[in-house]
């Protein structure tokens, strides 16, 4: 690289550090992974990669982690992606590194889909989640890796799912398709000021993963694009997402921990997850818990929310056969605009990976408070659908406004708890005395 390149970019890196005002009381995810700085700054280029959109540049970006893994610096190594369009198919991330997009960046995935590797299932699905069998690899990868930095000055990562998506609507692939990003088995993950475009299956997806951070991201998706849920933490524990925007096919951020059976026998919850200041629209969920939830899930926060044009605001999923938990749940301060459903928690949602999951694995939740959420042309406010054999329990509604062209009624069987301050008049179910009293203790 040329010099003047180098500290062009390395001044934007440390523009984009963290700046502690003394002053400030918002609440973010600083210090958990923090941004480094690597002592050794490579450039794809380096590596014979070409970036005209054309040349296809597998090998370079292979060769490039190979040399980053193998000849290690102290401090790590940072890999540089000028402005162009780089053509790659799959490729690993290793530790202690950054991966650096600049301004004008592009990583676009390789469409030769008959081409594309399959790996193993993920143990808590024992299957791909669409299909039977292997899955087709995710774009990027990351696999028992630490302290690894996604960031740049809001390049893209395209993954070129149009035709993914239109062989699934054909019903012609054999295997699931592939994530966007995904970090496996891995801990201490920053992932900020990037772009995820067009992802051919869910876009990014920590699982069994620890210490991840995702902040100032932008995830894009037509909406009728199938399955391309934005960000899925899943049997993964101190995950930060806050600061982002997302607009995708499905939901916008899922927390999940396994389907089944095989998620229950694997047995890693999602715990501690934290999502604030997100905006974004779909016509599924904007906040969703589940349907895998077989793990468990709990001590989950969601907070400053913004959502439109969405079909279910708040949505938390789970099925009989699912096992799990779902518990200490927050939501608050959420605003919608144009919803079909302001709040749905239901416990017959998703399908089953095969006939051998148990049909006495029945889940529990319990503590979920939701309060200060605001929408506006809301045709339903919402339903609390619990099971029959396990009811929901410690349901709190409180300051919940919703204003419609509507006027369908609460929804509600085989739940417990209260509502305080709800429009409009929330079911006779959230009435009890012991519930309003743990619910007041909220507040």
């Amino acid at each position: 690289m040329q010099l003047l390149q180098i500290l062009a970019f390395l001044a934007a890196l440390l523009s984009s550090l963290p700046h502690c005002r003394a002053a400030e009381a918002v609440a973010t995810c600083a210090g958990i992974v923090p941004m480094r700085w690597r002592r050794e700054v490579v450039s794809i280029t380096e590596f014979g990669a070409v970036g005209d959109g054309k040349t296809l540049n597998t090998w370079s970006f292979h060769k490039a982690i190979y040399r980053i893994q193998h000849l290690r610096k102290r401090g790590g190594t940072l890999l540089y992606i000028p402005p162009g369009v780089w053509l790659t198919g799959s490729f690993d991330l290793t530790s202690h590194m950054t991966l650096y997009l600049a301004r004008g960046a592009v990583i676009k995935a390789a469409q030769d889909i008959w081409n594309w590797p399959l790996v193993d299932p993920l143990p808590s699905y024992g299957r791909g989640r669409e299909l039977p069998g292997s899955r087709y690899r995710s774009f990027i990868l990351g696999n028992g890796i630490r302290d690894v930095i996604i960031t740049g000055e809001n390049g893209t990562i395209d993954g070129q799912g149009d035709v993914w998506w239109n062989e699934w609507r054909q019903r012609t692939l054999l295997h699931t398709r592939p994530n966007l990003l995904e970090l496996m088995n891995s801990r201490d993950v920053l992932v900020s000021n990037v772009v995820f475009l067009n992802s051919p299956f869910w876009n990014v997806h920590p699982v069994y993963c620890s210490n991840v951070v995702i902040k100032h991201v932008t995830v894009l998706a037509p909406s009728d694009s199938p399955n391309t849920d934005g960000i899925d933490p899943d049997s993964s524990s101190n995950v930060c997402i806050e600061d982002s925007f997302v607009a995708t096919g499905d939901d916008l951020v899922a927390v999940k921990s396994g389907w089944d059976e095989y998620g229950i026998a694997y047995g890693r919850p999602s715990s501690g997850i934290t999502v604030r200041r997100l905006t974004g629209s779909s016509p599924f969920s904007g906040i969703a818990i589940g349907s895998e939830t077989s793990g468990g899930v709990e001590n989950v926060l969601v907070e400053n929310i913004n959502l439109y044009d969405v079909g279910i605001g708040i949505h938390i999923k789970t099925n009989v056969g699912r096992g799990g938990y779902i518990r200490n749940i927050t939501i608050s301060d959420v605003n919608m605009n144009n919803v079909r459903k302001a709040i749905r928690i239901a416990g017959d949602v998703g399908d089953h990976p095969d006939e051998n999951f148990d049909p006495n694995a029945v889940p529990t939740v319990d503590g979920v408070t939701i309060k200060n959420v605001w929408g506006e042309e809301v045709e339903q406010p919402g339903s609390i659908e619990g099971i029959k054999n396990s009811p929901f329990t410690r349901v709190c509604l409180s300051n919940v406004k919703l204003w419609g062209v509507g006027a369908s009624p609460w929804k509600c069987t085989d739940v417990t708890g209260a509502a305080l301050g709800v429009n409009p008049g929330p079911c006779p179910q959230l009435t009890s005395s012991f519930a309003m009293s743990y619910c007041s203790n909220d507040f």
